[in-house]
C-alpha cells in the first residue's frame, strides 16, 4: 500500500490559504503549526524588541519592528515568521510582495532578524540559518534562554547561549555569549545588554 505525499503548496498558495490569528510558516512547501510561545518565550521576545527599538530611536534608523510580516527565501516555497524581524523602511519600496502581502525577501530590508528558541529548535540552529545565510540577511541571532539547542551549538553541559551570527564574505560567523558577557552586535555596536539580561527577563 502506497501512501499519498501530502500535497506542496507554492508560497503564493500559502499566503491565500493562511488564516488571520494564529502562526503558521512554510517550510520548503509544507505547512508548519507553530506552537503557541509558553510565557517566558514571550518575555524574552518583547524584551528584545522593546530594547531594539529603544536602540533604533536613539540612533535615530529608519527601522521598525512589524507584528506579522514574513520572510521568504527566493529560492524555495518557504515562508518564516520570525520571533523579532527588523526591517528597514526606505527599502520596502523594492519589495514586490509588502503591500498586499506585508513579506520581504530582499537582504537590505532586513538588517537584524531574531529567533527565540522553543521546542522546534531544529529549525532555528539549521534550517533558518541555512536560509536566512544564503539569503544575506546581515544578521541573525539564535537566543536559547532555555538551553534547548543541540550541545554542538550551547555546549556540554547545555548552558542558555545567544548566537550572532553575522555575516562576512557570504558565510556567518558565529559569537556565543553566556551569563555576564555583553552581546556584541555589528548592526547595533553600543547595545548595552548582557544575556544574563536577556535570559532573566523570561523569569519575571
Amino acid at each position: 500500500m502506497t501512501q499519498a505525499l501530502p500535497k506542496l503548496l507554492t508560497f503564493e498558495e500559502f499566503v491565500e490559504w493562511k488564516p488571520d490569528g494564529e502562526r503558521y510558516e512554510l517550510h520548503n512547501g509544507v505547512i508548519v503549526k507553530m506552537p503557541q510561545p509558553v510565557g517566558e518565550h514571550e518575555e524574552v521576545t518583547g524584551f528584545l524588541a522593546f530594547e531594539l527599538t529603544r536602540e533604533c530611536i536613539r540612533l535615530n534608523l529608519p527601522y521598525f519592528i512589524p507584528k506579522t510580516a514574513l520572510v521568504k527565501p527566493p529560492e524555495n516555497e518557504s515562508g518564516y515568521s520570525p520571533d523579532v524581524l527588523l526591517l528597514n523602511r526606505p527599502n520596502l519600496t523594492n519589495e514586490l510582495l509588502w503591500k498586499k502581502e506585508s513579506t520581504v525577501n530582499q537582504p537590505a530590508s532586513i538588517p537584524l532578524v531574531v529567533e527565540v528558541v522553543s521546542t522546534n529548535w531544529r529549525d532555528d540552529y539549521h534550517k533558518k540559518y541555512a536560509d536566512y545565510e544564503e539569503m544575506g540577511i546581515p544578521e541573525y541571532w539564535i537566543v536559547d534562554y532555555a538551553a534547548l539547542g543541540g550541545r554542538e551549538f550551547i555546549g556540554e553541559p547545555k548552558q542558555p547561549t545567544i548566537l550572532v551570527c553575522s555575516l562576512d564574505e557570504g558565510e556567518y560567523r558565529i559569537k556565543r555569549f553566556r551569563g555576564s558577557d555583553r552581546v556584541v552586535s555589528p548592526t547595533f555596536p553600543d547595545l548595552n545588554l548582557t544575556a544574563e539580561q536577556i535570559f532573566l527577563a523570561g523569569r519575571g
